[in-house]
């Protein structure tokens, strides 16, 4: 168990719940295909990188009104616009991702993904200059 932590591209809020709700398994392939759904493509994944997942949670928080973990940000779709990939980019440049802890989250990470992260919002742009809306999501 762990901080699994993804960014994906879709057209709609929910689309990648409703994709991989309504998948099914393909034997040939050996891959889960939906034919009514268009799978959100996945622009990056975080493996325990904790201090990243503290700062969505915050901006959440703030978009919603939201108390600290009031509910818990586990499994909840955040959607990114530009204004926050914006911020998101000044606070990792200038190291002020907040410190952040928890029971699966493990140690601090920003060193080791600074660059996939400036990657990450480089595309996050990209996505959403084609018309896409940007998400982050977590699970632990």
């Amino acid at each position: 168990m762990g901080l699994d932590q993804y960014a994906y591209a879709a057209a709609r809020a929910g689309q990648n719940q409703e994709w991989w709700e309504n998948a099914e398994f393909d034997e040939v392939g050996k891959t889960y295909v939906n034919s009514n759904i268009s799978k959100p493509r996945e622009i990056a994944y975080w493996r325990k990188h904790p201090n990243l997942h503290g700062w969505m949670e915050q901006l959440w928080q703030k978009k919603n009104d939201n108390p600290a973990a009031d509910p818990m940000f586990n499994g909840v779709e955040l959607e990114l616009t530009w204004e926050d990939l914006e911020q998101l980019e000044e606070d990792i440049t200038n190291q002020r991702l907040p410190s952040t802890s928890g029971f699966f989250f493990g140690e601090d990470s920003d060193e080791y993904y600074r660059e996939q992260d400036l990657k990450f919002i480089r595309e996050a742009r990209s996505e959403i200059f084609l018309g896409l809306k940007v998400f982050y999501n977590s699970s632990w």
